[in-house]
């Protein structure tokens, strides 16, 4: 929330506040709704969530998102948004179907492969490819090390499952 109200807050047009502040609305509506009931089927407590370490991706990846934030440009927080909302668009573009039964994961692809999300997801690699330019070095700092994070993440993952 703190990378999205710094993408709000940063914005050049009135336009690109006016979708932000949709997305912020979904986020802290549909999605956190979603994430709790998901976690309740899971098993997984309020207490756990706060007592469980973050792996070092997690923590990686939450640094960069306030760093973004932090330098109040809009070029920089676009940077991050645009690594993890795409490649949420790609992971739940690529989902078989018909969707599993199972609404933890149901939901989830359906809450990222949808128009909606996708026209947004559009709509930040556009504004990224308009103002990124004059902040290329920044950007693709930026860029790069939330690729290398999410990648890291991922790894994680995967690393624990076996």
């Amino acid at each position: 929330m703190t990378l999205l109200g710094a993408v709000l807050a940063s914005a050049d047009t009135f336009e690109a506040r006016l979708r932000f502040g949709r997305f912020v609305g979904m986020v802290s509506s549909e999605e956190n709704t979603y994430f709790l009931r998901a976690f309740q089927a899971l098993g997984v407590t309020k207490d756990r969530r706060a007592a469980d370490p973050d792996t070092q991706p997690t923590a990686g990846f939450k640094a960069i998102m306030r760093e973004a934030a932090e330098t109040s440009s809009y070029a920089a927080a676009l940077s991050v948004l645009v690594v993890a909302e795409w490649l949420y668009l790609d992971w739940a573009s690529r989902a078989p179907k018909p969707l599993p039964n199972n609404f933890v994961h149901a939901e989830w692809i359906t809450l990222h492969d949808n128009p909606d999300f996708r026209g947004f997801v559009d709509f930040l690699r556009a504004e990224l490819d308009r103002v990124g330019p004059t902040h290329a070095d920044l950007c693709r700092d930026f860029f790069r090390r939330a690729v290398a994070l999410e990648l890291s993440f991922f790894e994680a993952a995967y690393a624990d499952r076996n």
